[in-house]
Parts: C-alpha cells; structure tokens; sequence
C-alpha cells in the first residue's frame, strides 16, 4: 500500500522526515519566550499533544489570534531559491496583525502546502528543509514559539505558474498572542502636530501579483527561466523587515513588571494590503476628521521603481499597491521623536520622520510627495 500511495504523489518516508526535522525545530523554540510556558504531553513524540500556559504578563490581558499567509510572494521565492528567507513574509504578516494594535505576538502555528516533499535527499526536499529552517531563526531570534504546524503534499491541488518549480508551495500560519484593554493602540489619541515616522524596507507579502505580471512583461511569460532575470528575481524575492520587537518593546511589554511605554505611539499601520489610501486615510485618519501631509518618505527600492515602469504603472497605483520602501509607519508626539529613532538603531531598522498629521483638509485626507517618476503630490 505504501509503494502505491507514493506513486500517487505521497511519500510517506519523506513526510515522516520533514515532519521530524519540524518538530525538533519546533521543540526548540519551547523555552525562548519569557511569557509562555510550553507542555510537552506527547513523552516526545514529535506528532503527539502539547499545549501551553501564559505567564509573566499583565494582569487582565485577552488571548488573541491572527492569520494570514505569504500570498503570491511564494513563486518568486521558488524562482530566486531562498527559500530560508520565506518565513520572514509569513511571520511579519501574522506578527504585525497582533503588534499594531498594542498587542503582543507570542506563538506561530503554521500550514505548509506543497505538491510534493520529493524524496529523501532531493533538491525539492532540501528546499523544503530550508523554509523550516528559515523559520527556526526567525524564531530564536524574535522569541516566538513554534508550537505545532501541518504539511500536506496535496499533488496538483497546490500549482504555479512555473511548471518546473523546484517546489510549488503555499504557506499560511495563526499567530496568538495577548491584547490588553489598557494597552491598545487605535488611533484614538491621534491629533494635528503629531509626527509620522517611516519603518524602510521592500517587498513584503502585498501586491506580489503585480510584480509577478510585472517580470512576465519584462523577461517574458517564462521570466523564471530567462538568466538575465536572476538577480531582478532575487531582488523582488527580498525578506520581509520584522517591526515586531522594537515596537513591542517600546509599548512597554518587556518592561516588567509596570509594563510601563517607554512613551506612547498615537497609531501603528502596517502598510500591506490597500497600503496608504485605506490603512491609513480611510481606515483611522478621515473618521478623526484628521489629515496627514507626507513629504520624506523612503525612496522605492530601484527593484520596485524598475517593476513600475515594467507594469505601467504610475506614482499613484504604486503607493495604492505597494509599500513605495517602508514596511509600516508610527505616529508619535514630536518630543519623543529622537527616542523612537533611538529604539530603531537599537534595533538595525532604517527609520525616517516622514510626515505629520494635520488638521482635515477639504480636497484630501493624505498628501503624498512621491518618490516615483515625477514626484508629484499624490492626494487620496
């Protein structure tokens, strides 16, 4: 039975494999967070249940959760093999959900989808490796547990584009985490004079189709297998910044036991999907009858002026669709502007003060000086 069901595309062998090699990863994680307490209830069996307690956290505080997942992204990160750099996308894009509303993100859960682990040994199962690798420094490095995930080879149930795709995959995950109703960071505080300060960094997880559409009217509809593609590929398959930390602990989570801010942020937006338009203007600025002038933001990677002008695209559907080379922005007061750029050294982000919030203004709710092309004012 074994031999058939591995000619209908599961190898039970390698999934056992992978499935090994997760858990160890994930059994590493167990005892890094300062705030969960991880229990072991399978006597080491690396598929068997476990669960985990809380600790060391601010009275009163509400479990969370959040899922989202690496999108498109995951065609050109096949296309560029780096494969180590995946989990930054899918964890920043779980994380931030949890961190930009003043809350902390603890543990990761994740599913990998994939046509096929391949066999032992193969370049198809060292690349699968990789991406569990990938999320193990992740991990260590921002003190999240990995508490349990799942694999599946789902044969032609998961495809791409690329036909040849060293591995067709799809990756989503939940991070928990904790809020607290006297720790949340709505926008409600939010008022004229207030600085906004931009997080750099490139592509994240948002907007991905473009690029991809982008590439294919550059190098062709086969824009993987054209060499003179490779270190465009490479440059639009860039890890995704992690925030995360910093702002946690500036919002005071790791200042045990006050839990004390070193000082307040007004507003936190990741800028993924809908970018400045809605997470920004719609979203928290025009209810507040509040306005935003920004006018020193990070310039585009040249990656992400190239696909502009491969796709066609003009300053203002740039900044609908992308990040324009900031991650995320944060609202502070201006006397604490010298301690938030402080905190990003610390930490090795770029951070710029890029704009202010203004009174409404009545032709729009955010200006934009572009960095694309003309650099003209962009109003939404």
């Amino acid at each position: 039975m074994g031999d058939k069901y591995k000619q209908d595309g599961v190898d039970i062998e390698a999934g056992d494999d992978f499935s090994r090699l997760s858990g160890v990863i994930a059994r590493e994680t167990y005892g890094i967070s300062p705030f969960v307490d991880v229990l072991d209830l399978s006597h080491s069996n690396f598929r068997g249940p476990r669960g985990y307690r809380l600790k060391n956290l601010l009275k009163g505080c509400i479990e969370t959760g959040v899922m989202d997942g690496t999108g498109t992204k995951v065609v050109i990160i096949d296309a560029a093999g780096n494969y180590r750099d995946a989990a930054s996308n899918v964890i920043a894009m779980t994380a931030m959900d949890i961190t930009r509303w003043g809350g902390l993100p603890l543990i990761f859960m994740n599913i990998l989808d994939v046509e096929s682990l391949g066999n032992l040994g193969s370049e198809k199962m060292i690349a699968c490796n990789n991406i569990m690798r990938g999320l193990r420094e992740i991990a260590l490095k921002h003190q999240y547990v990995i508490l349990t995930g799942e694999t599946a080879e789902l044969g032609k149930c998961v495809g791409s584009e690329n036909s040849r795709a060293t591995v067709k995959f799809n990756w989503g995950g939940a991070m928990l985490g904790v809020y607290h109703p006297d720790k949340m960071i709505l926008g409600d505080t939010l008022k004229p004079g207030q600085l906004i300060i931009a997080l750099k960094d490139e592509f994240r997880s948002n907007g991905i189709s473009s690029v991809r559409k982008a590439l294919a009217m550059k190098y062709g509809k086969k824009w993987w297998d054209d060499p003179e593609a490779a270190a465009d590929i490479l440059a639009c398959a860039s890890p995704s910044q992690q925030y995360d930390r910093m702002l946690n602990r500036i919002h005071g989570w790791y200042n045990w036991p006050t839990f004390k801010s070193a000082f307040e942020m007004h507003l936190i937006v990741h800028l993924s999907g809908g970018a400045f338009e809605s997470k920004l203007g719609s979203d928290m600025l025009r209810p507040l009858g509040l306005s935003a002038k920004i006018s020193n933001l990070f310039e585009p990677p040249k990656i992400m002026k190239k696909c502009a002008e491969w796709r066609g695209m003009d300053a203002e559907e740039c900044y609908k669709t992308w990040n324009g080379g900031q991650g995320a922005l944060v609202v502070v007061d201006e006397k604490d502007e010298n301690a938030f750029h402080a905190f990003a050294r610390s930490y090795g982000i770029e951070a710029k003060t890029a704009g202010k919030i203004t009174r409404k203004n009545r032709r729009y709710t955010i200006a934009i000086k572009s960095k694309f092309g003309d650099r003209k004012i962009i109003h939404y």
